[in-house]
This record gives C-alpha cells, structure tokens and sequence, in this order.
C-alpha cells in the first residue's frame, strides 16, 4: 500500500476556489428557487391543487 492510499481525508480543507464554487453553487440554488416560486405563482388554484400545493404553500415555502 502507498502513502496515498493511506492518507487521511482533509474534511475542513477551505480554499478560496472551494469558497468561491459554493458560493456560485449557493447563488444559483436561489435563482432557481427564484424561478420555481415565479412560475408556481403563475398558475391558477386548480393546477396547484393538481400538484398538491396551495398559494399559502408557495407564498411561505423558503426552500
């Protein structure tokens, strides 16, 4: 077996490239959080309940 096979796992390694990714990665969770919450709102009442949400659902949801 080699060192490497061996060696710990770095769990708290923080980069600034890892920084950097999870905030790009945070910032797009929001726009389509964004995007879903706009197009749910769209619908009519009926189509909400087709899928089984109600306004209150969307209007209070903080995904």
């Amino acid at each position: 077996m080699g060192y490497e096979e061996n060696r710990a796992a770095k769990p708290f390694a923080v980069t600034p490239w890892s920084l950097i990714r999870d905030l790009v990665r945070y910032l797009r969770q929001i726009k389509r959080q964004r995007q879903t919450r706009r197009i749910l709102s769209h619908l009519n009442d009926a189509q909400l309940k087709d899928i089984g949400l109600t306004r209150g659902d969307i209007e209070r949801e903080r995904w």
